[in-house]
């Protein structure tokens, strides 16, 4: 892997992991698109994987830094008894969101991905990840149903069903982030509200990832070209994923009635264009 192809993966995987638009279908299209010999699946690709990953969680946590910190002074009781009750709802919801990804994940991760990783299958489901944006957005904007502003709100089965939708990232091309984000919004979030909540409960998900990354390399022996790479990597997806992030808070705050809108005419005309390409 040269260094360009490198540069252009790290800022490739900071725009989609907050984005709802996949991270792992851009990360298998960019290098069939672009003809490029990466194996993947090589255990020295993996020291650079894991680094990107370190990037755009370390860039998630300082977004979320302030959420974080709340967490552990309420639980601690620093913050008085409503702030003990208000960070013990918000972690058990994250941790009730989190269980339907860790046991269907650890199940079928590995025969999915072996199925599904195929470029053009990917293509198809970056497709499906844009027609679900768009429809969870049109039927929302067609229900009268009252929209709870706050993730205070969200009760255990609002978060287990959200955890259930995160499940589909599994596929590779259908997006995490846009999994939970749809997720949220039918169950009454705020588009806002939606992201916040996905973003924090990624950020778990990439600890995890992270790690178990770190126990497959532990008796790889790297070689100097790898660590700068990995490390440059790691450094340009987290200033990436850092922007990002704060934009698209930014953008579903201010567009909350029509926030996936560009996100999934995006997936829809790039899973297509790709396809094509690929077939043709």
């Amino acid at each position: 892997m040269t260094l360009l192809q490198a540069l252009i993966l790290a800022i490739t995987q900071g725009i989609t992991e907050p984005f709802p638009v996949s991270s792992l279908g851009h990360a298998v299209l960019l290098p069939s698109l672009l003809h490029w010999s990466l194996d993947q699946h090589s255990p020295f690709f993996l020291p650079f994987l894991t680094m990107l990953h370190v990037g755009t969680l370390v860039a998630l946590a300082h977004v979320f830094w302030s959420d974080w910190v709340g967490i552990i002074r309420g639980i601690c009781g620093l913050d008085g008894t409503r702030g003990r009750t208000q960070a013990l709802h918000l972690c058990i919801r994250l941790v009730v969101a989190t269980i339907p990804a860790v046991i269907i994940g650890g199940l079928f991760e590995h025969h999915l991905r072996a199925i599904f990783a195929t470029p053009l299958a990917v293509a198809s489901f970056l497709t499906l990840n844009g027609v679900l944006l768009l429809a969870t957005e049109w039927r929302l904007k067609r229900t009268s149903s009252p929209t709870l502003r706050d993730i205070a709100q969200l009760s255990l089965k609002d978060a287990f069903i959200i955890g259930c939708w995160q499940c589909l990232a599994l596929l590779p091309g259908l997006s995490r982030s846009g999994a939970t984000i749809n997720g949220g919004l039918t169950r009454g979030l705020s588009a806002l509200a939606a992201t916040r909540f996905s973003l924090l409960l990624a950020q778990p998900i990439i600890l995890a990832a992270t790690a178990k990354e770190t126990w497959q390399m532990r008796h790889l022996s790297l070689s100097t070209s790898i660590i700068e790479q990995s490390l440059i990597g790691a450094v340009v997806a987290g200033l990436t994923a850092l922007i990002c992030s704060r934009l698209l808070l930014r953008f579903f705050n201010e567009e909350d009635n029509k926030a996936l809108t560009p996100f999934g005419i995006y997936c829809i005309i790039a899973g297509i264009g790709s396809g094509l390409w690929l077939v043709l």
